[in-house]
């Protein structure tokens, strides 16, 4: 007997029933779901996509059953891959996964992945369908024209998010998707193949010997040995920050929006330290000269840590201004009434000048204010200091005496005790013209250096 053979060009395969075309080329019965060309499964009249066929015994499972199994790939059924201990299924007429080497692998020399689709090349050397995105190299997600980054794939369903969804979860990472870490009460990814996030050990590890940082990119070493991109400024061995090509100190990273400042911005905001950025600290927060919050003191700036927790064994250890307190100590053994290092409001301050004096005190209509100019305070702002006297007016507009006190003695050379006797000689002095209403400018200011 003859096999009536397919009358498509140049295809070898049957031609089936009373067709004159093989299944592939549209003979045999065809599946009766409207606009659908597929063959129709065994005895149904639909194909395995819309129902044909020997359907999965599995509960609930409407998928169809494979091979002479009566049961999904999902659930066991069909040929399964033949290493040990393996579960998938093997692909194409292979005994095999894709994972142990089974189905049509890639083309390309030395390459051991799975050949993507009807392609012949794996999705690293260009196989599957590509992006349409103009230019873009990358694969299309799932049934979309696109890649992750062009939109393809499932997306978040959270409003107005536009990120991937991961895994099989309908959310992206940010709002909860994929794997989570299984560290208790951790709310972050799990990394990799592993069950938990990198702060909890997750993810690959640096390899160096007793590192247990993260791996950075596809590096095998942390940040700190070397690892993910480097600084490309000659000779600099710093990690690159973000997406640019340099560390913070060579301009990488995300910069402080403020007009001229070449710092870097903190954290997720988008200012330097000095201007405001980063985490502050709750205390001080709305003050103009507010100080940026510190995790071991429980996000408290350290010289209001010491203020409210003086008992606070942490306390203890913070260091503090030497050279300020040697001077308040000098003060208080001889003058009564100066308030050290504290901000200047008043009670009906909107909160927005509260501006900290080292030393001060108010004589009739008029503060005595002792700065303690160490390092000769070479790193402050002038444009900032004179929005700082600015600033006191504003709370005390009476009289202002300003000692400046330097007291190191890199520029003059003399000796801190005799420094000491000529600041409290230059207050004796300054108090009694107070005490007598004899100033007669608004601001004075004396330096002793």
């Amino acid at each position: 007997m003859t096999l009536k053979r397919c009358s498509y060009q140049d295809c070898k395969s049957s031609a089936i029933g009373k067709t004159n075309k093989c299944i592939a080329h549209g003979g045999g019965k065809r599946c009766s779901y409207p606009d659908c060309k597929s063959s129709a499964i065994g005895k149904t009249d639909k194909c395995v996509a819309h129902g044909g066929g020997i359907r999965c015994s599995y509960p609930d499972c409407k998928s169809g059953a494979e091979g002479k199994t009566d049961k999904c790939k999902a659930h066991g059924g069909g040929t399964r891959c033949n290493e040990p201990d393996c579960k998938s299924s093997a692909i194409g007429k292979t005994n095999k996964c894709k994972a142990h080497g089974g189905g049509n692998r890639c083309n390309e020399p030395n390459c051991h992945s799975s050949a993507i689709g009807k392609t012949d090349k794996c999705v690293a050397h260009g196989g599957g369908t590509r992006c349409s995105y103009p230019d873009c190299k990358s694969s299309a997600q799932g049934k979309s024209d696109k890649c992750k980054a062009h939109g393809g794939g499932t997306r978040c369903n959270e409003p107005n998010c536009h990120s991937s969804a991961i895994g099989k979860t309908d959310k992206c990472v940010a709002h909860g998707g994929g794997t989570r870490c299984s560290y208790p009460d951790c709310k972050s990814s799990a990394q990799g193949k592993s069950d938990k996030c990198k702060a909890h050990g997750g993810g690959t590890r640096c390899n160096e010997p007793n590192c247990h940082s993260s791996a950075i990119g596809k590096t095998d070493k942390c940040i700190t040995h070397g690892g993910g991109k480097r600084c490309s400024e000659p000779d600099c061995k710093s990690s690159a920050i973000g997406k640019t090509n340099k560390c913070v100190a060579h301009g990488g990273g995300k910069r402080c929006s403020e007009p001229d400042c070449k710092s870097s911005a903190i954290g997720k905001t988008d200012k330097c330290k000095a201007h405001g950025g980063g985490k502050r600290c709750p205390n001080c927060i709305d003050w103009i000269d507010s100080r940026g919050g510190w995790s071991k003191y429980d996000g408290y700036c350290a010289t209001c840590f010491k203020h409210i927790f003086p008992n606070d064994i942490r306390s203890k250890v913070i260091y503090t201004h030497t050279k300020e307190i040697m001077v308040r100590n000098v003060i208080n053994e001889n003058f009564e009434g100066f308030v050290h290092d504290r901000p200047l409001y008043t009670g009906n301050c909107d909160c927005t000048h509260r501006r900290r004096i080292d030393h001060r005190k108010l004589i009739c209509n008029t503060i005595l204010a002792v700065e303690t100019d160490e390092f000769g305070h070479r790193g402050y702002d002038q444009k900032d200091e004179e929005i700082r006297y600015d600033d006191l007016f504003m709370i005390h507009s009476g009289k202002w005496i300003f000692i400046r006190f330097n007291p190191d003695n890199n520029i003059s050379k003399v000796d801190i005790d005799d420094k000491l006797d000529k600041l409290i000689e230059t207050m004796n002095r300054y108090k009694s013209r107070c005490d007598l209403y004899l100033l007669s400018l608004y601001m004075t200011t004396s330096y002793i250096n």
